[in-house]
């Protein structure tokens, strides 16, 4: 679980953000002029100046956390000395695509703009490693246990149709999983998410099953921590860390709170979570004996 190096900033993303376009695009883009202002020996605050903005629109852009205009791109580029068009194109083509409108963009009514930031991240990763102890992973859970646990986190009462929607974006999501150059899925489940009982006796019975069946597919690994083993490494709760086949893009860690989440890259930061993933990974059942043990699961009284 070796992550490549990374930038040195993390970066928050609270309820009141946007991001209807390409994250990944945004932050790759944001990358590489960041690498080229870096070489010319430019200021931020230089790089402004020339664009009309302030220093801390070009640390934003830098970041990945607002939209680029192909004109502030196209004039930065000339700053730094990108002047040849098949160098220039490629980060033009970039700056369009970053402002495209993922799939997603049509569930905005329901999907926090915090949570678009994630989805664009996770439909866009090549791997996707995560542990998760509350409930099973939003990628693996069937549409009946879904709506349990929509309903269940909204006990105020959501109208039906939001719900609906809510589990319909859920199971869009999981398409990436059965693409033809489907992500690779690592989900280390806690064995309370399988104990906690959401919905009837028969649709926890179907989530295991599916479990057990999806786990057999060559792009997803399924292993459980038992209770047996007791405190974990794990501690701090559950987190996802994205990978991208983009060799310049730094892998994330995700990490969902009440009513925002925090993308995390610093390079330190990522690594402890893959020593902390690469630990349960040693410590849970192995893929094989976890299906045993949902199927066993199953059979309890």
């Amino acid at each position: 679980m070796n992550t490549r190096p990374a930038s040195s900033e993390s970066y928050g993303v609270n309820g009141a953000s946007s991001s209807s376009g390409s994250m990944v695009r945004r932050i790759l883009l944001g990358s590489q002029l960041r690498r080229l202002r870096e070489a010319r020996g430019v200021t931020r605050e230089a790089a402004g100046y020339s664009i009309r903005a302030s220093e801390s629109k070009i640390s934003r852009m830098e970041l990945g956390r607002v939209s680029f205009k192909a004109r502030d791109v196209e004039d930065l580029l000339t700053l730094y000395g990108v002047t040849d068009d098949a160098e220039r194109e490629p980060l033009l083509g970039l700056a369009r695509d970053s402002n495209r409108a993922g799939w997603w963009h049509s569930y905005s009514d329901v999907l926090p703009g915090w949570f678009q930031t994630y989805v664009g991240l996770e439909g866009a990763a090549s791997h996707i490693n995560t542990y998760e102890v509350q409930f099973v992973h939003g990628l693996l859970q069937t549409e009946d246990y879904a709506h349990a646990v929509v309903a269940s986190g909204h006990r105020t009462g959501l109208p039906d149709e939001e719900i609906d929607r809510r589990v319909a974006l859920r199971l869009e999501r999981q398409k990436l999983l059965l693409a033809e150059n489907a992500s690779q899925f690592l989900c280390v489940l806690d064995e309370a998410a399988l104990r906690r009982p959401f919905g009837s006796r028969a649709v926890m019975d179907a989530q295991l099953r599916h479990l057990a069946e999806i786990s057999e597919r060559p792009n997803v690994t399924l292993q459980v921590v038992p209770f047996e083993l007791g405190g974990h490494a794990a501690e701090s709760g559950a987190f996802t860390l994205l990978r991208f086949p983009e060799s310049d893009l730094s892998d994330v860690v995700y990490l969902e709170q009440l009513t925002s989440a925090l993308y995390v890259d610093k390079r330190d930061e990522v690594e402890r979570y893959d020593e902390v993933l690469a630990r349960l990974v040693e410590f849970s059942y192995s893929p094989a004996r976890t299906r045993d043990h949902l199927h066993k699961i199953r059979q309890l009284p």
